[in-house]
Order: structure tokens, then C-alpha cells, then sequence
């Protein structure tokens, strides 16, 4: 079987590394409940993780670390083309000599995390519901321009994360919905106002 080229960025590997590992992560939160008991909230998968061992060879290969260095140095995420991965936007996290350089050999280590932001994560569905009109007890948002943004949980959704990606604060979140009787416990289908 002929695996396509290893590629990040405008970066191409020469030949592919010779070590691949993906780590799946899942997030979960243990809370106590009365009588000593616990429950478990599943805050669903977090980053995945792509590492990895290569060599480079030949009268070239420690220029062709600088080139890998340099591509290192380049902020913000990339897409990653990897032989057996699926192809990802990905930031470049760690770039390791693992031993002395030779002129004609060099040994190293590396790792990209996904970017769930790219491929569809994150925090996007915001429907925008039209705020009362009538009485005094409207919010500032309705008050302002008779709109409040209404986000509806997915799984993995956090309060503070979701405060983080609108930019408010979570007590000012928290204040928004007091429907909410606990906030360190959100469901799928909830619907959270963001102030």
C-alpha cells in the first residue's frame, strides 16, 4: 500500500515519519450528590492529538529541520494532510530534536492538536428569538434592539465555555438564566440567553 506524503501548511515531508499515535480525549466531570453517592457528566471529547517520531538523512537533513523548525514558528492553525489520519486543520504544538544532530542525520519528534473549530466544533448554532416589546421588565438586549441571542446546548457544552465564546462573563451569563438551577449541570436541547 503507497501512503500519500505527510504535509502541514506548505510543508511537505521528504518521506513519511516513522511513528504515528492519535489520541482520542473525552472529557468528564464527577459531581457528589448527597449520601456520599456521584454522578458522572460526559462534557464530550476534547481536542484529538496527532504525535509522532521521524528521521531525516542525507547531506541535507539538518536544513530540512530548519525547514521543519521554520513551519514550527508560523503562528495559528494549518491543515494537516497525514498518510493514514484524516485530514484536519491542526496547530503545531511540539517540535523535539531528540538527540545531537549529526551532519547527516537527525532524529526528532513532533505533535499537532486538532482545531475542532475548523471541522465543525465549537460553539455555532445562535438563533436569535425576538425579545417582549410590552412592560418594563424587559431586558437590556430586548430593550436595545427587541432581540436576545438564545444559544441551545450540544453535548459537551459548558457554561463558562460558552460564556468564553460570546465574550460575557459567566456570572452575568448565570444571571441570564435562572432557569438554570445548577450551573455546573447543562443538558443538550437546553437553551441558554447570552446577556
Amino acid at each position: 500500500m503507497l501512503l500519500k506524503p505527510m504535509r502541514y501548511k506548505d510543508y511537505t515531508w521528504p518521506h513519511n515519519p516513522e511513528t504515528y499515535a492519535v489520541e482520542y480525549r473525552r472529557q468528564v466531570a464527577a459531581h457528589k450528590v448527597p449520601l456520599g453517592g456521584y454522578c458522572l457528566q460526559d462534557l464530550g471529547r476534547t481536542y484529538r492529538v496527532l504525535r509522532g517520531e521521524g528521521t531525516f538523512a542525507g547531506e541535507r537533513a539538518y536544513e530540512e529541520f530548519r525547514t521543519l523548525a521554520e513551519v514550527f514558528d508560523q503562528a495559528g492553525p494549518g491543515l494537516l494532510v497525514h498518510p493514514v489520519w484524516r485530514t484536519v486543520s491542526a496547530y503545531f504544538v511540539t517540535l523535539e530534536l531528540l538527540e545531537e544532530p549529526m551532519p547527516d542525520y537527525v532524529r526528532y519528534s513532533f505533535s499537532f492538536w486538532e482545531d475542532g473549530t475548523a471541522s465543525g466544533g465549537g460553539l455555532t448554532e445562535v438563533a436569535v428569538e425576538t425579545g417582549t416589546s410590552g412592560g418594563g421588565t424587559g431586558d437590556s438586549a430586548a430593550a436595545a434592539g427587541g432581540q436576545t441571542a438564545v444559544y441551545t446546548v450540544r453535548k459537551g457544552d459548558t457554561l463558562w465555555g460558552i460564556a468564553g465564546r460570546y465574550g460575557v462573563a459567566l456570572t452575568d451569563l448565570i444571571a441570564a438564566n435562572p432557569q438554570i438551577k445548577n450551573p455546573n449541570l447543562i443538558y443538550p436541547g437546553d437553551r441558554v440567553r447570552i446577556p
